[in-house]
């Protein structure tokens, strides 16, 4: 792979300006370029929805005419392109300071086969790099979003070659594993590889001399002895506002009696005690997913009021379930693609269109909303501004 510097500038052309407040001002609009941002392997369009305000969208893709029809539902279609990211050319794609890529997790997740970071589908995200070093001015800022296994599995083996990879195209990186449950009641970890241009400053406040709560203990042991490695610093965010309960749509229809009660005797006898000893006029909700212990499917709930992490439907242990204590009776039915949309931070507007199965992948393999906000707001618009503005 080609990865030579002489023949790529890394800071790219900035076009327009936006207006942001300005304390200096006196509250009139100050004037900042707008800074504009790619968006790799770009799904149902959440991250596009988290940097509302804060990057524009010059240009999106995906291979998924099902995630294409959602992104385009919602965001502006003619920036979309519709392909295989290794049919994409780096050469016709506009310049931009940031360039996020998602890229596909079935390798690197410990619900697939975990086959690796150069298997088929999680291997793109070398496409990806191959497209950046193919652009005639390359972002000065890269993200790379996945699962907690990029720096779990393999002992941390598929995100170390990553990390070099980038460092040897002139980045400095670093890694972050964030929850959703931070700011949404879903269980759902995450890993943000944030890199930048190494002949950039990166501004004080956004680095630290060592690990945070960024930084647990699977990608502490991973960046061990990493060159080019990054302690980035961001503020915790407040307590999270909302409990799982809040986003039940309490109206919507159970299962088929049938199925119903199908689900209800795959409860562990403990947990069924539980949920049978709450008073009559207790409505309760407890999430679960269907699994086998033991050569026995059963259906395991949890108690914290967070949904687990939603995942796409492809069988039916992927969908989740809630049951209901409601009138001293334990109902069930499937979250509902309106609840996994709140449970991944998208607003009541965003549209989802096609079947079930169609709007619960959309969510269920995009990255949550607040999440990337918080991001981009702590510290990839500081970056960029520092660098580019």
């Amino acid at each position: 792979m080609n990865i030579a510097r002489e023949n790529s500038t890394l800071k790219p052309a900035i076009s327009g300006v936006i207006g942001v407040p300005s304390s200096k001002t006196c509250g009139a609009p100050a004037l900042r370029p707008r800074l504009d941002f790619l968006e790799f392997f770009a799904g149902s369009g959440l991250v596009a929805q988290a940097m509302k305000g804060i990057f524009h969208p010059v240009w999106a893709n995906d291979n998924c005419a099902k995630k294409a029809a959602v992104y385009s539902a919602n965001h502006p279609a003619e920036n979309f392109h519709l392909d295989s990211i290794s049919n994409v050319s780096g050469a016709n794609l506009p310049a931009a300071p940031v360039a996020w890529a998602s890229f596909p997790c079935q390798d690197l997740s410990l619900a697939g086969l975990a086959e690796g970071i150069h298997a088929a589908r999680s291997g793109l995200v070398w496409e990806w790099l191959r497209v950046i070093d193919e652009m005639p001015q390359r972002p000065g800022l890269l993200v790379a979003e996945n699962v907690a296994g990029l720096v779990s599995a393999a002992d941390g083996t598929h995100y170390r070659a990553l990390h070099q990879a980038l460092t040897r195209r002139g980045y400095r990186v670093g890694a972050m594993l964030l929850d959703a449950a931070r700011w949404l009641p879903q269980s759902r970890q995450r890993v943000f590889v944030v890199a930048v241009d190494e002949r950039d400053q990166i501004p004080m406040a956004l680095e630290d001399s060592g690990p945070n709560w960024l930084h647990p203990a699977p990608l502490r042991k991973a960046a061990m002895g990493l060159k080019g490695w990054v302690w980035w610093s961001l503020p915790e965010p407040g307590p999270r506002p909302h409990s799982l309960s809040d986003f039940v749509e309490w109206e919507a229809p159970y299962a088929d009696p049938d199925t119903e009660n199908r689900n209800i005797q795959l409860i562990s006898p403990k947990h069924a005690k539980l949920l049978n000893s709450l008073p009559t006029e207790k409505t309760f909700v407890a999430p679960g997913y269907k699994r086998t212990r033991n050569g026995k499917q059963v259906l395991e709930l949890r108690f914290d009021n967070l949904a687990g992490c939603l995942r796409t439907p492809e069988g039916g242990s992927s969908r989740q379930l809630l049951v209901i204590h409601a009138n001293g009776k334990l109902r069930s039915r499937l979250l509902t693609v309106r609840e996994a949309a709140r449970l991944m931070g998208a607003p009541e507007t965003y549209k989802l269109p096609g079947s079930y199965n169609d709007g619960y992948k959309a969510m269920g393999d995009a990255v949550a909303v607040p999440v990337a906000r918080w991001l981009a707001e702590k510290l990839l618009l500081p970056l960029a501004l520092a660098t580019h503005g």
